[in-house]
Formats: structure tokens, sequence, C-alpha cells
């Protein structure tokens, strides 16, 4: 068992990396930071120290080429090197990675070696924007410190738990089973974070809370947890399911694929970058941002209302929907940047849905507040909460946990 009680918590991009040391013995954040940009002459490092006498100083950022993710990481080891804080620390006990596929054989945080290495490798066809990057985060991180535990933690894994009908397509079971097609769900970090903390804020032990989380960022998921455990989840065999996102379109048809193909003539890349990049609140209106969309909805724009409007009827329907899988629903968490902050998607969401037992307190709900709070009124028969979501807190509770067993 190790007595030191830092985690360094890395999320690999494919031209970025995003990274936090934690302390475990309070959950406390020493440092954060990101490196963007990298492979590009303009990129860029923005380090803060949270704690030591360094943290006087704020933050640090510089510019100029970073080649790759060699580089950065030495980069950022630099950073935490000038704060007393380096890789070489003792204190030390483990990196935490973000994986974003583990397909249906990482089920739970892994310690890295060089076959648990090849086998996230070979899930990149399930998850070939994200997992070849957390190959290379692993990679070079492994390089760094070849002494340390690396610690692979993934976001489809708090889904593995969801029942095999639920987890199914009903396609043909043997072509589904040669290419691993079924659901797997993401967000996985923030769904496990956000109903425990959801159950901590109603006072109750998580086995007996159900909770509805919506998950409403750039990419937006539900999930339906029963007692801590997932059931059900929005996203499928890639994040593209489920609902209204960002840029991406969510539930489709999968006949407009065809029609697509058929009619349009577009190839199968195309159609994939229209469906992940160019649909969702993009696609109706021309704005990602909620809070443009909300702003222009505000001043009659009618293709941003009607972005609105789809964004909000996909998550009643989710909520529906999860409130019968679940039977009976203690709680509905909003989290991540929209979910957190746009009291009117919140408000919207749950407006007509008093036969559920959820309301709104109007009051509690436009309160802007960085802390997890109830924004129903205390007699609901359903809490409605904001939980703010800390994915990377909850990689390295879980990497810590595994390296000190």
């Amino acid at each position: 068992m190790t007595t030191a009680s830092r985690v360094l918590v890395l999320n690999s991009g494919s031209s970025s990396v995003k990274y936090q040391l934690l302390d475990m013995a309070d959950s406390s954040r020493l440092a954060v930071g990101l490196v963007e940009r990298i492979g590009e002459q303009a990129s860029r490092l923005v380090h803060e120290p949270l704690a030591g006498p360094a943290a006087a100083g704020g933050k640090r950022e510089r510019s100029g080429a970073i080649a790759d993710h060699e580089a950065a990481l030495a980069a950022v080891a630099a950073e935490l090197a000038a704060d007393g804080m380096g890789l070489d620390s003792p204190e030390l006990a483990a990196v935490g990675h973000r994986v974003v596929h583990g397909g249906t054989r990482f089920t739970a945080p892994t310690v890295i070696d060089d076959e648990v290495l090849a086998e996230i490798r070979s899930l990149i066809p399930l998850a070939p924007l994200h997992n070849p990057a957390n190959v290379t985060g692993i990679e070079v991180a492994r390089a760094l410190r070849a002494d340390l535990p690396q610690v692979a933690v993934f976001d489809t894994a708090f889904h593995a738990t969801m029942p095999e009908h639920v987890a199914r397509y009903a396609i043909d079971a043997a072509t589904a089973d040669k290419h691993s097609i079924r659901r797997y769900g993401f967000h996985g970090t923030s769904h496990a974070y956000v109903s425990r903390a959801t159950a901590a804020l109603l006072g109750r032990p998580v086995e007996d809370v159900n909770v509805i989380v919506l998950h409403l960022g750039n990419g937006a998921s539900a999930s339906a947890v029963r007692g801590g455990v997932c059931v059900e989840t929005s996203m499928g065999l890639t994040p593209l399911e489920g609902l209204v996102m960002g840029t991406r379109s969510g539930d489709l048809d999968p006949a407009v694929v065809f029609h697509l193909a058929r009619v349009g003539g577009l190839s199968v890349d195309e159609i994939d970058s229209l469906l992940n990049k160019k649909s969702g609140l993009l696609g109706l209106c021309g704005d990602n941002d909620m809070r443009e969309v909300l702003r222009r909805a505000g001043e009659g724009d009618e293709s941003a209302r009607l972005a609105f409007d789809a964004y909000v009827h996909r998550l009643k329907k989710y909520i529906g929907a999860y409130a019968a899988v679940l039977g009976r629903v203690d709680a509905v968490a909003f989290t991540a940047g929209v979910g957190e902050n746009a009291h009117q998607v919140r408000e919207a969401a749950v407006d007509g849905l008093a036969e559920l037992g959820l309301v709104l307190d109007p009051a509690a709900n436009a309160v802007r507040s960085g802390g997890a709070r109830l924004v129903s009124p205390r007699d609901a028969r359903v809490a409605v909460a904001v939980v703010p979501t800390d994915e990377e807190l909850e990689i390295a509770t879980q990497a810590y946990a595994l390296v000190t067993q």
C-alpha cells in the first residue's frame, strides 16, 4: 500500500492535454492546466498552481511550438517541477488517464500494463476520434515515469451495468457480436460522480436513491441510475445517439443515412461529419453555444427558438422515459455547462411535468451558484438539483482507490 496521496489526472485529446494534480488526502487541487494546439507553431500552455508558495503567482502562460504529446507532457512536468510538485515527487501515487472507450473488456478502473495498453489500442475502431489520443497520452506518461502506476478510467465503464436487453440493439445478433455493436454510453465519470453527489445532497445513502442525471454540455447525455447503478443511458455505440447536442443530431431514423447516400450523393465520411459536427443546435440555427441560442431566441430569432424547443423537447422525452424505466424517481440532477448555468433550460425541461412530481422553485432556479443545490420546493415529491460535475476528481478517486487497495 502506498502512503503517497497525489494523483495526476491526464485527459489527452488529439491536439490538447488537460491536466489536474490532486491530493486525495483531502480531495484538494494542487494545480490545473491545459496544453492546446499541439503540433502547431502557436501552441499554448496555461498552468495554474493552486497550493503552496507558487499559488500566489497565479496563472502562467506560454506560447510557442509544442511539437507533439511527448513535448507537451514534458512541458507539463516542467511546470509542476517549478512549483515543487514534479513527476519525480515521492508524494505522487498514480497517474489517472481518461480513456473514452473501454468496450466490453474494461468495466472498472484498470492499472495499465503492456497487455492493457494493447487492448485499449484495439478499441480504436470504436472511438477513432478519442482513443488514439488517449493511447498517446498513456504511452508518453509511462515513458516519463515507468515505475509509477498508470490507471485507465473509462467513460463507458459506469454504464456497463446496463442489463443486456438495454445494451443490445435489435439487429442480427451474430453481426452485432462480430463487430462489437451494442450500446456502451459515455460521460460515465460524470454520471457516476453526480449520482453519488445527488444522494449526498439529499442526505440519503446512494443505495436508496433513484436519480435521472442530465449531463448537458456541448455533448449531452442522460442516464437512469437506480441505487448508484446505471440501468439506462442515452448515448450508444458512439456519443452520437440520444439528446440534441451542440453539434450532434442525437436520435435519428437510421434511414436518413441511406437517403443522404442514395439521394444526396454524400459519402460515408461526409455523413459522419454532418451528423457529428454540423447538426444539433448548430445545424438548426447556426450556433452551438446555448448562451447565443438563448440570446437570439430572446430577441425573436425563429431559428434559435426552434433549436431551443427541439433541444428541450428531446430532454423531456428522456426524462419521461427514464421515469418509466426507474419506476420511482427521487431526483433529477442537471450538470455540466448548460445544465449548471442555463436556468431557462432547466425551467423549460421541467415545465408541464408536475404529474411526474417535477416542479421548480423559480427563485432558487434563477440563482447562479457554484455549489450543489436544490432548485425545487422543499416539499416536492421529486427533487430537482443542480450538481456541478467533477470528472477529474472522479478519475482521481477511482485511480487512487485502485492503487491503494
